[in-house]
């Protein structure tokens, strides 16, 4: 450590002593229930580094979503330091932690936006859908009414129109004189 341990400046002055954190006993910190105490253990003084990510990662296991992530961000940070991703890693794949990404503050109001937007958008496309399927259902019993059965063509050509081209026709079979002086636009 090759920090000062003293900070003057014009009226001012500061003295204290530093303490390297690797000599203080970080058994007393995992024994804590908080967790913040058990994650900065992994840089105090442990008789087994290994365990004791071993009972920080169980720790983490327990939180909040929201805590969870935090925490754990925080253990890989500082297990870095000491050279102990390795074993923050493997405890994870062996205790598995569920990260619900609708609960995570940022992406979760995104999703849910996102996710009633499709909504929105599901139910107007349904909305259309039904339109046409209604007015095509109509149109199609007015043309065999006034004209006979469909012939294939002419449903196909029925099916293919827009809700405003099948309107149109419904309008138009009132006044026209054969299935085809009605569908010739839309013939092939």
């Amino acid at each position: 450590m090759q920090m000062q341990s003293k900070l003057a400046g014009p009226g001012l002055s500061f003295e204290y002593r530093q303490i390297d954190i690797r000599t203080l006993d970080g058994e007393r910190l995992l024994e804590s229930d908080a967790v913040g105490d058990n994650v900065i253990a992994i840089l105090a003084k442990l008789r087994d580094d290994e365990g004791a990510v071993c009972r920080i990662v169980q720790r983490i296991t327990g939180l909040a979503a929201a805590e969870r992530e935090t925490a754990l961000a925080q253990l890989v940070i500082l297990a870095g330091l000491r050279h102990l991703s390795g074993a923050v890693e493997r405890e994870r794949r062996k205790m598995p932690i569920d990260v619900d990404i609708h609960e995570h503050e940022v992406l979760g109001p995104m999703l849910r936006e996102e996710r009633e937007e499709g909504r929105r958008e599901g139910r107007q496309e349904g909305r259309r859908e039904g339109r046409q399927e209604g007015e095509l259902a109509v149109l199609r019993r007015q043309i065999e009414k006034r004209f006979g059965a469909l012939p294939t063509w002419a449903s196909e050509k029925l099916t293919a129109l827009a809700v405003s081209e099948l309107e149109e026709l419904g309008e138009r079979v009132l006044d026209a004189k054969s299935m085809e002086e009605l569908l010739r636009q839309n013939r092939p």
